[in-house]
């Protein structure tokens, strides 16, 4: 199943039914509390309206993963906690088996995400920090992507700026800590790769300094190593 939700369905047909103790309502259907074991394996407890999960319940996937929080209708809808298999997880809002609001993703490697989802991509407004060096992009999101006003805050210094698909790109600046500032803007090239038509093109980028706010600040290097996120994506179609 993936991570979106498609829980085993819990509807009394089929030749295995899986196992059952709780609470009914008078037309026997699952109605309060109740345990369950699935046919496929997979297990939940937690609450019950007529014969669907809703309310707070907790389900266990055989693989490992596991979903605790609130269900509407037998999809994860409200706020939640989701154990990936991976040892990633994340906590926050659901709609429809999607993540979606505010929510934090904590990945594998360390890296966190804090901000908005939309139909399980982060969209909209949200910070994610990089483990291994502790800078930080915080700014607008677009389907997955940084893209729009945002700004990577490092150690010393940080870029504040436009993004475009993940990479900084048109007019910004760096501000140091020692109060000065380096203005410019960030060139985006894209090359096409001519073996294979359907082949994402390479990016690369180059900043090209115009002026200095005080005399006396330091240059910001003129090839820049920008963060990438793309190793660490959310498993949207992962199995789990």
């Amino acid at each position: 199943m993936s991570d979106s939700g498609s829980e085993e369905s819990e509807e009394e047909q089929g030749i295995y039914l899986g196992e059952y103790e709780g609470e009914r309502n008078d037309d026997g259907e699952r109605h309060g509390h109740g345990k369950a074991i699935l046919p496929n394996r997979d297990t939940y407890e937690g609450q019950y309206e007529n014969g669907k999960r809703n309310g707070q319940g907790k389900y266990r996937f055989t693989n490992g993963a596991c979903y605790i929080g609130e269900y509407f209708q037998n999809k994860k809808h409200g706020h939640g906690i989701f154990y990936y298999p991976d040892g990633s997880k994340y906590e926050g809002g659901w709609a429809e088996d999607h993540r979606h609001g505010h929510g934090v993703y904590t990945y594998p490697n360390g890296d966190i995400y804090d901000g908005e989802w939309f139909n399980d991509q982060r969209h909209g407004q949200g910070g994610y920090t990089y483990s291994g060096t502790g800078s930080k992009y915080v700014g607008t999101w677009t389907e997955g992507k940084q893209d729009g006003a945002g700004e990577i805050i490092h150690l010393n210094h940080r870029y504040v700026g436009n993004f475009k698909g993940n990479y900084p790109c048109g007019p910004g600046k760096y501000v140091f800590d020692s109060g000065c500032e380096q203005h410019g803007m960030y060139v985006l090239h894209q090359k096409e790769n001519e073996e294979d038509e359907e082949a994402e093109p390479e990016i690369s980028v180059k900043w090209v300094a115009e002026k200095l706010v005080q005399p006396y600040c330091k240059a910001a290097p003129e090839s820049v190593m920008v963060p990438s996120i793309n190793q660490q994506t959310c498993p949207e179609n992962e199995i789990v």
